[in-house]
């Protein structure tokens, strides 16, 4: 039989959250393993620069502390007892791209993703990475509200 995966694209807000919840008790009925996956896009955590200002220098290993710290620990240790299997990466890139490429390297079988992050003013300029990875993504998605 093969393993079934679900990949949970995490970010810390409620929606997020929310996905999380729905994919481990998913996998809780079909002894599923569940691997969050957090994407900081490093272009959006740059300021915007003003021409002759110096741009303030942000820290990729205090940003990827925090984010650990904050966002995937808390995760894991919610559902630690769930007697699943459970990891949790963080990887840099564009999000809609990085997601696919990991659906990709895990063969996930499912994607469970928030439909709106913790940048709603940016999801409506950009549009949303749910809404790309909705019609981009080769797997099922579960879009979490």
């Amino acid at each position: 039989m093969k393993n079934i995966l679900y990949l949970v694209a995490v970010d810390g807000s409620d929606c997020s959250l929310r996905a999380a919840d729905r994919a481990v008790n998913l996998a809780k009925q079909t002894h599923a393993s569940v691997t969050f996956l957090t994407v900081k896009d490093w272009s959006y955590l740059q300021p915007m620069v003003l021409e002759g200002a110096a741009p303030i220098i942000l820290d990729q290993a205090a940003e990827e502390l925090h984010t650990r710290t904050h966002v995937l620990v808390p995760l894991i240790e919610k559902y630690q007892d769930s007697d699943l299997e459970i990891k949790a990466e963080l990887v840099w890139g564009d999000p809609s791209s990085e997601i696919q490429t990991k659906i990709k390297e895990l063969r996930a079988n499912m994607l469970f993703i928030g439909r709106q992050g913790r940048s709603r003013i940016a999801d409506i300029l950009l549009g949303s990475i749910a809404n790309k990875l909705a019609h981009q993504a080769d797997i099922p998605i579960v879009l979490v509200p």
